[in-house]
């Protein structure tokens, strides 16, 4: 993994995001993600997740959002008013919840399909094999229909897909939904390898806050469209109100205790 420099890589300040000019979901998020680190963003549905990466590739346009206020630098430069094909272009791409595959296409199709058009033919066998050797089950499934790929299949293609357009930052939506702990483990241990090996900065979006924990070195806790803690993962594995409330707690049933009112106490 590379050393982190001083400025980072991404840095968000105060950025508010609206849909419909009506509905407030990101309110005063700041967030950095340093070159070559791997960072995660918790938080339960509905928090501003993905509305936050949806500002960071500039597909918020598609849902009807925007940035409202803030700033979003990336490599120094403001890229607010980008476009999402400009922001792809200067090595911003991200994989979206729900594995976006042409299904009718086939594996090696759906790579070649995500190569920027400037990229010449030995490039693009260079990034097939790239991707192969990270994904050696896509490989075996090359040929194969991508519609008939099993769920992590279609996760891991998704990611190469991705990959096939050199990116300086790769920020992941959920890439564990849906997937056994044994195939996520798995998904995790090729993210890690990208990572160490491409030196590839990652915003990694989670439910699964044990998974994510266990990959990153910082984490960053939203709810209700607001930062409310940011610590060394190690940190914040060890934080009670993040075991209580994100991790499982420890063993007791609080449905069990009628009067149960304990507040998390970053909201105190």
């Amino acid at each position: 993994m590379t050393t982190a420099s001083a400025e980072p890589l991404l840095s968000l300040r105060n950025v508010e995001v609206v849909y419909d000019n009506v509905s407030l979901a990101v309110s005063g998020v700041s967030l950095d993600v340093p070159e070559g680190q791997l960072i995660a963003l918790l938080g339960a549905n509905g928090a501003g997740k993905s509305t936050t990466l949806r500002s960071i590739s500039g597909l918020l346009q598609a849902a009807r959002g925007k940035v409202t206020r803030g700033e979003i630098r990336y490599a120094g430069q403001l890229v607010n008013t980008l476009s999402p094909q400009d922001r792809v272009k200067l090595g911003i791409v991200q994989v979206l919840e729900g594995r976006h595959v042409f299904e009718q296409l086939t594996t090696n199709e759906n790579l070649e399909a995500a190569c920027p058009v400037e990229m010449s033919r030995a490039e693009m066998r260079s990034a097939l094999d790239r991707a192969y050797t990270f994904f050696p089950r896509l490989a075996e499934r090359r040929n194969a229909t991508s519609g008939y790929l099993s769920g992590g299949e279609q996760q891991m293609l998704a990611i190469a897909r991705a990959l096939m357009t050199r990116p300086r930052m790769l920020m992941l939506d959920e890439p564990s939904l849906g997937l056994s702990p044994m195939l996520t483990t798995e998904i995790f241990s090729i993210i890690r390898r990208i990572n160490r090996e491409e030196g590839i900065s990652v915003l990694l979006v989670e439910q699964n806050a044990f998974a994510a924990l266990d990959l990153v070195s910082h984490g960053y806790l939203i709810e209700s469209g607001r930062v409310v803690m940011h610590d060394t993962a190690t940190a914040m594995k060890n934080n009670p109100d993040i075991q209580e409330f994100y991790l499982g707690g420890h063993g007791v049933n609080f449905r069990d205790i009628k009067h149960y009112r304990r507040r998390k106490r970053w909201l105190t």
